[in-house]
């Protein structure tokens, strides 16, 4: 069973070091501080719930991810090539980042659907309503700016 909960916790770590690299590349491309500062909040949230789902590997006996997924290097490198075309709207940049939160969501959600430990489980839990958080945040700036467009 560590075996399996190990590699649950891998995944979002790898979810997790996506969400902070996606954040951070985001932040770059913005247009208004406000989003530039919320973009890197968010990516700060990540990189600590992926140090934390890494102690928990380790405290099981495992070797924690230290890296993003290929799915979501991918989709950076698709967002690099969006970015390069021309300049984007930061209304654009949320739509982005919302998709690559509602893509954490359906791995944490999968995460909880296992038989985790106890602990491991509250963890899950928590860092879970972190990437809610996180989408709120970004879906609502994104509607913000969305009314600025029209």
């Amino acid at each position: 069973m560590t075996t399996n909960v190990i590699a649950v916790l891998n995944d979002l770590i790898e979810i997790s070091k996506d969400g902070e690299r996606g954040f951070m590349k985001a932040a770059d491309a913005a247009q208004h501080a406000s989003v530039k500062e919320a973009l890197l909040e968010t990516a700060e949230h990540c990189t600590q719930g992926a140090r934390e789902l890494q102690d928990l590997v380790l405290s099981l006996g495992g070797k924690p991810e230290s890296g993003g997924s290929m799915a979501g290097a991918l989709h950076r490198g698709w967002l690099e090539v969006k970015l390069a075309v021309g300049s984007r709207a930061d209304y654009a940049i949320l739509s982005d980042c919302e998709k690559g939160e509602d893509a954490a969501q359906r791995h944490f959600l999968d995460a909880l659907e296992k038989e985790l430990p106890a602990d491991v489980r509250a963890v899950v839990e928590r860092l879970y309503q972190g990437v809610l958080q996180n989408h709120d945040r970004i879906r609502a700036m994104r509607d913000q700016y969305a009314a600025m467009k029209t």
